[in-house]
């Protein structure tokens, strides 16, 4: 029997999603003690619906001790009490499904925090214990015992920290991130029994999918060999045996409807494309398009490469421009280099908020249009910058690892802004919060931008309502002068965006659908200008 269509897309809704990202610590505060919670998310429901999202990514809400904003998880079936509790996240999923919006989790299974039961377990029954194999505990090299068991770098950019730390027992253990993050021993079976229940766990409070933090970081050589000499396969990223752990995690999600969406960064397509197969993840992140610069070419290269590599696997692509570690969107495009690579990120690089501004509003229409479905990463439909945090306030441990040379991921992190004139640009009434608002934060207010036509925020809004007239089909690229991107969809619904110093001549249409600026007096398209029409 053939399913009706609204069936099929109901079952296939992920394939052209857009999925809102919500970092809970700054999105509303509820209770007014200056950290973002779920009671500010529930309030905040009717906004999200009226943008048009589809489904809401949830960074982890989990019991943590914030060692690295939540991605230390000490319990998987608990909400960190600055953030709620279980039932209210339960109530937050049964209302957002009410309004017709999904929830996804992050799940952190490479590592957890060292206030983990297990880890805690680990310590107190010493070296050579059953509790210790749930973990990568190694004696140390030299002759007593002293260095490192080998020579892995820190997964922090920057970081010259080690990657393993000596406990007083003598025992070193592994930590591809903070000393607070000990590693899991993926070829345990407990610990792939465990990750099991907790999808489990998730899937029957309501979810309609999981994130996979640090996908392709699971599975280690069980001899932990040294770097050096670059072996093969690579002893710590994307090894053959992640394979039989997502399929596994597959047939639990099936068993539920539930999706996957994985963060897998890998330059090898081939590889990448692996992870995507029928029966493995359903989606993973597309990291090629969101570091690419601001670039005609670039970007053409970068949507043809992501969507030839997703083609063989019959996988949805995925489009982002920014999340919750990456330079927000409007500075990253203002800058002198507007790709984005962590190893450049630097103090004091100068921006130009107005044409970072004009070309977020370009690139929003541009990712909005492609086939797949497209990440919306909290505060970029109110067009925010990057802020500037004082370096006694940074928390994030990027930094602190680096040396403070690394300005961190804070600056992307910062509370939004709700209320032009409310304490605090209605995050919270009482407290500040937990990062403090650059002195204009109230100019993005959502109050305000939602009175204004010309808006970031009512520019998203009107480009997700209009979204679905690009259909489903597949994309064809029309022939444009250098600097010019413009592809077709279905029915007749184009994108052009304009990259070129000159304005552009638009090709023949009837309608004309969106526009991320005003068009030029003759009817042509400016620089960094975008526009959505129907031929």
């Amino acid at each position: 029997m053939v399913q009706p269509t609204h069936a099929r897309r109901q079952a296939d809704w992920w394939r052209s999603a857009v999925i809102y990202q919500v970092y809970v610590r700054s999105f509303a505060d509820g209770d007014g003690d200056g950290t973002g919670d779920l009671a500010g998310v529930r309030a905040r429901l009717p906004y999200l619906a009226g943008l048009g999202v589809d489904a809401l990514w949830f960074n982890p809400w989990y019991l943590s001790p914030m060692k690295d904003g939540g991605y230390d998880v000490a319990d998987y079936r608990t909400v960190d009490p600055a953030f709620g509790t279980l039932a209210e996240a339960e109530k937050l999923i049964a209302e957002a499904r009410e309004l017709g919006i999904r929830t996804i989790v992050d799940i952190v299974p490479n590592h957890v925090s060292d206030q983990h039961p297990w880890f805690r377990a680990a310590l107190a029954a010493g070296p050579g214990s059953p509790e210790r194999e749930l973990f990568h505990f190694r004696p140390g090299r030299g002759a007593h015992g002293e260095l490192p068991p080998n020579d892995w770098p820190s997964q922090f950019v920057g970081s010259a920290e080690p990657v393993w730390t000596r406990l007083p027992d003598g025992d070193w253990y592994l930590h591809l991130f903070t000393p607070e993050q000990p590693d899991l021993n993926w070829a345990h079976l407990a610990v792939r029994r465990e990750h099991e229940d907790i999808l489990r766990f998730w899937f029957e409070r309501g979810v309609a999918g999981v994130r996979i933090d640090s996908a392709a970081l699971l599975a280690k050589d069980p001899d932990l060999p040294d770097l050096a000499g670059a072996p093969d396969p690579h002893p710590f990223v994307d090894r053959d045996e992640l394979h039989d752990i997502y399929r596994s995690w597959r047939a639990v999600a099936d068993e539920y409807g539930g999706v996957f969406v994985g963060e897998v960064w890998l330059p090898d397509a081939e590889r990448f494309a692996r992870y995507l197969r029928p029966d493995e993840l359903h989606t993973a992140f597309n990291f090629a398009f969101l570091s690419c610069p601001w670039d005609a070419d670039r970007l053409r290269a970068a949507i043809d490469s992501t969507l030839a590599e997703h083609a063989p696997v019959g996988a949805p692509a995925t489009w982002v421009l920014c999340n919750h570690d990456i330079t927000r969107t409007v500075t990253r495009y203002g800058r002198a280099d507007t790709g984005f690579d962590f190893a450049a990120k630097a103090f004091g690089t100068p921006t130009d908020l107005a044409l970072g501004t004009r070309r977020a509003r370009a690139a929003a229409l541009l990712s909005l249009a492609l086939p797949g479905s497209v990440y919306l990463y909290q505060g970029e439909e109110l067009g925010l910058p990057e802020a500037d945090i004082p370096v006694e306030r940074i928390e994030d441990p990027m930094h602190h690892r680096s040396g403070g040379t690394d300005p961190g991921r804070d600056g992307c992190r910062v509370p939004l802004p709700w209320s032009a004139d409310a304490p605090y640009a209605g995050f919270g009434s009482r407290e500040e919060p937990w990062l403090p608002q650059p002195a204009d934060w109230a100019a993005y207010a959502a109050d305000r931008q939602e009175r204004d036509p010309h808006s970031m925020l009512t520019l998203y809004r009107e480009a997700l309502a209009a979204r679905p007239a690009f259909g489903e089909g597949p994309l064809t690229w029309l022939p444009t002068p250098q600097g010019v991107l413009a592809f077709a969809r279905a029915d007749g619904a184009l994108c052009v965006v304009n990259l070129a110093a000159t304005a552009a001549e638009l090709p023949a249409h009837c309608e004309l659908l969106l526009s991320s600026g005003p068009l030029d007096e003759s009817g042509r398209l400016p620089q960094d200008t975008a526009v959505w029409l129907r031929a």
